[in-house]
């Protein structure tokens, strides 16, 4: 999907279109979430602090995140999905992968599927379509936004072989730092790199996975099998905490958030867990994982104090987060059936 939360709230703001809008946390610790193409075309992008796109993009509107509007209409755009393609691997809210192998038009059924989408949901997505899921996710950011790009690997190569090697979904900023320390700028050159070099560098194992990737070989298969099997919710503090008491009752509201969610949602979860960054940046977790799925706060919430009372913060507290992994869907109240019992 095309900067998507920017669009869902653009589908019930359309006197916004046009302008750059940015969808981020009011907080002085707050980052953006999603900015619009008028915003990236100022410098605004995602991960971005907010305070800094607030500087760099004054006359940007800014918004508050609304996750419960982003999932229901991501519901949407995966029920149209479904309606064409069998095998749908979600790999979340805003994006999926997709079988086509045995269709007899593959292409103009992407077609259909992009059209359907713009014309029921008035939401825009971009097509990537290539002869396995590495090559298709690289095409499809390709010609964003509303972009339809088919490529085989030996276009993928040529195409993209004077690109960072950060363009890699895999290869990270640690990854591209090392490889520059080798001389190795853009994708084509790792793509022919010396095995030998590489590995003196990099290990055997990277060194090989890197060129790999380069080279726009992966043989991953699109499995139906949902990728997000957890729900959360975090709060980054706008200033760093080190009152427990405090620190409860964030969590405890998280907690509802959470299992509001979820309750609409209708789904359930086994393991409970925590999420505690410290002001040095250090972050742990804790978890729990129980004989019977829960979704309610009134279960959910003892099992996060419990975890967090276990394993006080050493020092102050810069973010706090709750889960809730191991989801599956909740057909009838079993829940408040058992505890009735």
């Amino acid at each position: 999907m095309d900067a998507f939360y920017v669009s869902v709230e653009l589908r019930r703001r359309p006197e916004l279109r046009g302008r750059p809008v940015v969808v981020a946390g009011s907080g002085p610790r707050a980052v953006v979430t999603t900015a619009s193409y008028e915003a990236r075309a100022l410098g605004v992008g995602s991960a971005l602090p907010a305070s800094r796109a607030r500087a760099l993009c004054p006359q940007a509107v800014f918004l508050a995140p609304d996750f419960e509007s982003y999932s229901a209409a991501s519901s949407e755009v995966m029920a149209i999905v479904r309606r064409h393609v069998e095998i749908v691997e979600i790999v979340g809210l805003d994006e999926v992968y997709l079988e086509l192998t045995g269709l007899p038009a593959p292409h103009a059924c992407m077609r259909r599927v992009r059209a359907d989408i713009e014309r029921e949901t008035g939401l825009g997505c971009s097509v990537g379509i290539g002869p396995n899921k590495l090559i298709a996710k690289v095409a499809s950011d390709a010609e964003k936004p509303r972009g339809f790009v088919v490529l085989t690997r030996d276009q993928a190569c040529a195409r993209f072989a004077g690109s960072t090697p950060g363009l890699i979904p895999g290869i990270g900023p640690k990854s591209v730092e090392r490889l520059q320390a080798l001389g190795i700028t853009t994708l084509g050159a790792l793509a022919t790199a010396d095995q030998l070099q590489l590995a003196a560098g990099l290990g055997n194992r990277a060194a090989a996975h890197l060129r790999s990737l380069a080279r726009f070989e992966h043989d991953g298969a699109v499995t139906q099998e949902r990728k997000v099997l957890s729900e959360s919710r975090e709060l980054t503090f706008d200033h760093d905490i080190d009152d427990g008491e405090q620190l409860e009752l964030t969590l405890v509201e998280l907690v509802g958030q959470l299992c509001a969610a979820l309750e609409d949602q209708r789904r359930r979860g086994r393991t409970i867990g925590i999420k505690v960054r410290l002001d040095d940046f250090s972050t742990y977790t804790r978890a729990r994982t129980l004989s019977q799925p829960v979704s309610s706060a009134q279960r959910v919430g003892p099992v996060a104090l419990e975890l967090l009372r276990r394993s006080p913060p050493p020092r102050p507290v810069r973010l706090l987060g709750v889960r809730v992994a191991g989801l599956e869907p909740c057909e009838r109240d079993d829940e408040q059936l058992t505890l009735a019992v």
